[in-house]
């Protein structure tokens, strides 16, 4: 196994043979530290759980802090609609001018914007009232500075994994799964923080994970796979500084695709909190939609044992067809035991249908625009899960928690024709 400094300066593995891919189940995996350098992975899942934390937290902390729901909720909301927002500028400035020097002044920014949001808390007199409107401004501005690990990590491995399609798919399989894991352990160390010390405390911790692993992630000798646009060369480069729309087109598909699941996800948290409200237990459905996220993770993982003849667009269908077909079930639960096993199937197709949608991405984004395409999808997420989200409360408050995992299997639907569409229209290039 090499060091970091000596497997980053490679951009793929030197050879696809046996000697490559080690024996045993997580043989392909331990090719991973080969390739990035042992502290890569841990780096970059340190540095994504920022991300994971602030929602939550920001929730927690003005909801405490001002007596009102309302605003922590849209304190909560603020944070999700700056990140999304923000994130495809990110990507598109990582491609422009290199990701170390993005990364380092978003970690910088994001740092100051979350002291500026406990200073407001803490200072300005009235903030639940007149102030709330500083409030909101200080949470979108944490969100916008956000620095955007996951998509930008995802880039560096396609980088690095150039032209060994197996490794590239493990790599992504990875990635999800640590997106999924950040996304169930950030809640939760925010909720202990929280019980143990004070809200403030999660948002002390994300600051210093942001100042230190963030700048880690940026530093990392993996950097140097994916220079700036200006210095690598691809045909047919757009003018400097000018984004060409038009190159993005194709990318579509799967920034929608990832808007479907982002939806889902979105809309059963909802129908998971209506259903945990008719126990008198409404508390309990982040723990609840957290056998999601752990079933998820572990499907992610499996697609790197995937046979190469089994296309990404039937990985997709079958993915999408599947998620409907589970998020079905979730209708049928009358009492917590069931729903656990319904939540625990409905989570196994999520991990493969992320995986193939983000291996879908790259092979549809120009070469010159990768990290915007990444942090597209990640955009997708986020939005789409507000809009599901928003649809699921409005069908819970009329229909109970049936009418969110409505909206929910109304979000499978739409990813499954958007999979439907992307074989039909794309033919062989998603294949």
């Amino acid at each position: 196994m090499t060091t970091s400094s000596s497997s980053a300066t490679s951009a793929a593995p030197a050879t696809d043979g046996p000697a490559t891919r080690p024996a045993g189940l997580f043989g392909r995996y331990r090719r991973l530290p080969e390739i990035a350098g042992r502290s890569f992975q841990p780096v970059g899942f340190l540095a994504r759980l920022p991300l994971a934390m602030l929602t939550v937290g920001a929730l927690t902390l003005v909801t405490t802090a001002s007596g009102s729901y309302a605003l922590g909720g849209m304190a909560a909301g603020a944070v999700g609609i700056g990140a999304a927002a923000g994130a495809p500028g990110q990507g598109y400035l990582a491609d422009r001018k290199g990701q170390r020097r993005v990364l380092l002044v978003a970690a910088a920014a994001h740092s100051l914007a979350i002291a500026g949001l406990l200073a407001v808390v803490r200072f300005v007199p009235g903030f639940a009232g007149s102030g709330a409107g500083v409030v909101l401004a200080a949470a979108l501005l944490m969100g916008l500075t956000c620095p955007q690990v996951g998509p930008l990590a995802r880039v560096r491995w396609m980088a690095m994994t150039d032209g060994h399609p197996q490794v590239r798919d493990t790599a992504l399989s990875y990635e999800s799964t640590a997106d999924e894991l950040t996304f169930v352990l950030g809640p939760a160390l925010v909720g202990l923080l929280a019980a143990l010390v004070a809200p403030w405390l999660a948002f002390a911790v994300a600051a210093v994970l942001t100042l230190t692993m963030v700048s880690a992630f940026a530093l990392h000798p993996t950097h140097r796979t994916v220079g700036p646009a200006a210095g690598r060369a691809h045909s047919g480069p757009p003018r400097p500084g000018r984004l060409r729309l038009a190159a993005l087109v194709p990318a579509a598909l799967p920034v929608l695709g990832m808007a479907a699941m982002g939806a889902f996800f979105g809309a059963t948290q909802n129908g998971l909190s209506a259903f945990g409200g008719s126990f008198d237990a409404a508390e309990s459905a982040g723990l609840l939609y957290a056998l999601l996220g752990l079933s998820s993770a572990a499907t992610a993982l499996s697609v790197a044992f995937w046979p190469d003849r089994f296309a990404h667009t039937w990985r997709w269908i079958l993915s999408a067809a599947a998620l409907l077909a589970f998020t079905l079930l979730l209708l049928l639960p009358q009492s917590p035991a069931p729903m656990v096993a319904a939540l625990l199937a409905a989570g196994l197709p999520v991990g493969p249908a992320m995986v193939t949608i983000y291996s879908l991405g790259a092979m549809l984004a120009p070469a010159h625009r990768l990290g915007t395409v990444m942090s597209m999808l990640a955009s997708g997420v986020v939005l789409g899960s507000a809009l599901g989200a928003a649809l699921a409360g409005g069908a819970a408050q009329a229909h109970g928690h049936a009418g969110a995992f409505l909206v929910a299997a109304g979000a499978a639907a739409a990813m499954l024709l958007l999979s439907l569409l992307c074989a039909l229209v794309m033919g062989r290039r998603c294949s």
